[in-house]
């Protein structure tokens, strides 16, 4: 028999683009709005640095804030395009070519071309799979509060998976976008944050996802968890990279002619978590990303 989880006292604020909820001592606000505006679109690029996604929501967010400690914590869309890299792809950072990019230009250039090359001006570089490994960032009076590296023996380190699966009361949820780009026809990539709050915990799962069609796919989690029994008040963050070579992600497709699950994040994370550790953590794609792996880190809040 399913035991009864008490659900804790709450309020829950509602306005035309954002939702709070108010529990055991937090504040956590989803705000979500359209695509971003002409002129927001020139500020943010400006701000950047280099050509945004062509589906930018400049304006979504979550934050949340601990009012004991007034320690806060937030994944913004502003904040996750700062994490690309901007400027020449050097080692670890994962670069990235169209898998047809050397043949197409090799046809136009090579001895036996006939076309000439069309006139083009230099334009400055920075990563176009918009790859990120943006995990948020804290701030507030606690913002210097130290992360600490997970104990691995210690249970209170882990997530509660089973926890997380149970069917409890869901108080409030919210899915924020905060990019998405088709790659110029060459795949996808997208930056989705989503949160549940529970009547036991708080649960935050950010996810970055890479297709390049015939090159790989890549992966970027970020996991916050939050018990509201711990004490003194203790988060969780889960952040994991993983990568393989597109064919052998092809090759695991449940029906071999249906390709949407090439199209479905959620599928193509549990492809890649499945996979052997030495190649989806470890060889990856070949393209020594330096967010392959898994790092579990731990922060403990003042309780007053």
């Amino acid at each position: 028999m399913a035991t009864q989880v008490q659900v804790p006292e709450h309020k829950l604020l509602e306005s035309p683009n954002s939702r709070t909820i108010e529990v055991n001592g937090w504040v956590i606000t989803a705000t979500t709005n359209p695509i971003a505006s002409a002129a927001d679109a020139d500020a943010l690029q400006a701000s950047v640095g280099f050509p945004l996604p062509e589906m930018t929501f400049s304006r979504n967010s979550l934050e949340l804030v601990h009012r004991p400690s007034g320690w806060k914590y937030s994944f913004n869309t502003q904040d996750a395009l700062r994490a690309v890299k901007n400027g020449e792809l050097g080692e670890g950072d994962g670069g990235v070519k169209v898998g047809y990019a050397d043949a197409w230009l090799k046809s136009r250039t090579g001895p036996s071309s006939e076309l000439p090359m069309p006139e083009t001006s230099p334009t400055k570089p920075y990563d176009w799979t918009y790859t990120t490994t943006y995990a948020g960032q804290a701030g507030g009076p606690e913002a210097s509060a130290s992360w600490i590296e997970a104990d691995k023996e210690n249970k209170s380190h882990v997530i509660p998976i089973q926890e997380l699966m149970r069917p409890d009361p869901i108080l409030f949820y919210a899915e924020i976008p905060l990019f998405e780009d088709e790659l110029h026809d060459n795949g996808s990539s997208n930056l989705l944050v989503r949160i549940r709050v529970m009547p036991t915990c708080v649960f935050i799962l950010s996810r970055f996802t890479l297709r390049v069609d015939g090159v790989l796919f890549r992966t970027y989690d970020t996991r916050l968890y939050h018990s509201f029994s711990s004490s003194p008040p203790t988060i969780l963050r889960e952040s994991s990279g993983w990568e393989a070579p597109y064919d052998r992600v092809k090759r695991l497709l449940p029906k071999r002619n249906d390709l949407m699950p090439l199209t479905d994040p959620t599928w193509i994370a549990k492809t890649l978590s499945e996979m052997p550790l030495d190649v989806s953590q470890g060889s990856g794609a070949g393209t020594q990303w330096r967010g392959l792996g898994t790092h579990v880190d731990v922060i403990k809040l003042s309780e007053s």
